[in-house]
């Protein structure tokens, strides 16, 4: 069933690479509020075509109304402590059948804001390293036991190794430390037992499409690191990472891109509401 499940992943990332590359890529010549904020508008107004073609409208509008129709009786009759207190606990009850009611949707724009997220996450959630700066790759091994495959990194005119391989025995690890040398996005060669592995490396100071880790053969990281080929279940490599600089800002920066992408693409979808005539 695992295995089955990061199949799948790896073929989504595929169609999500072919769409998200071209599509994202005015991320890289904007300023990262801007692109962050163009996002979320057709974001948000898909979101919301979605919710009402997969949401029970008139359910949903029912619920809204007695909820309404309840805060009005409180208004109403504030004296009446038995009125106010039915009252209340009826819109408190509207309020989680509307939650029920959104159930559906959720679940259908689960997995599309998932592979979307991931295809953003590729240029906010780290920045590429400039020419100069040293970042370490940690290269994670299959297997167990006390045999190691012989693994060495070949010379690449994107980064030069400056310490390196250290062994992490408990982890099966192997680390080196790296600076980048030339801008460009360039491709890291490791031979592990003579067979040739590969790494995509970014250098640069604008927006860069910025892979963090080529994944092993579990499906939540194959959806979480989208952007190269997870290795198989028979590879001597589980995984291979790269410590990337953490991007700093309010908007698009590491782990803040995140809740301002929410947050906008819902406030265009209040915005939106009105002329697609949605009940939320």
């Amino acid at each position: 069933m695992t295995d089955a499940l990061a199949q799948i992943a790896a073929w989504l990332n595929l169609a999500a690479n072919a769409l998200g590359k071209p599509l994202l890529a005015f991320v890289g010549v904007m300023p990262g509020w801007l692109s962050a904020t163009l996002v979320s508008a057709p974001l948000g107004l898909v979101l919301l075509v979605v919710f009402k073609y997969t949401s029970n409208q008139r359910a949903i509008r029912r619920v809204r109304d007695d909820i309404k129709a309840h805060l009005l009786a409180i208004k109403l009759f504030p004296d009446s402590l038995w009125v106010t207190l039915c009252a209340q606990g009826r819109v408190l009850r509207g309020a989680l059948l509307l939650l029920v009611l959104a159930i559906v949707p959720v679940l259908v724009m689960a997995l599309p804001v998932t592979l979307f997220l991931g295809q953003l996450g590729l240029w906010y959630q780290s920045r590429p390293l400039r020419a100069g700066e040293e970042a370490v790759v940690t290269m994670t091994l299959n297997g167990a036991g006390p045999d190691w495959p012989a693994v060495s990194l070949a010379p690449s005119p994107g980064a030069q190794a400056t310490i390196g391989p250290v062994r992490i025995l408990s982890r099966r690890e192997l680390c080196w430390n790296l600076r980048a040398r030339e801008n460009g996005y360039h491709r890291m060669e490791f031979l592990v037992d003579g067979q040739p592995v590969e790494k995509e490396l970014a250098v640069g100071e604008a927006f860069m499409r910025t892979s963090v880790q080529r994944p092993g053969w579990q499906w939540p990281a194959i959806l979480l690191n989208p952007a190269e080929r997870p290795f198989p279940p028979a590879s001597p490599v589980r995984a291979i990472q790269i410590d990337y600089p953490d991007r700093a800002s309010w908007t698009s920066g590491t782990d803040w891109w995140m809740a301002y992408v929410f947050a906008a693409s819902m406030v265009f979808a209040l915005c939106f509401r009105s002329f697609i005539k949605v009940n939320l």
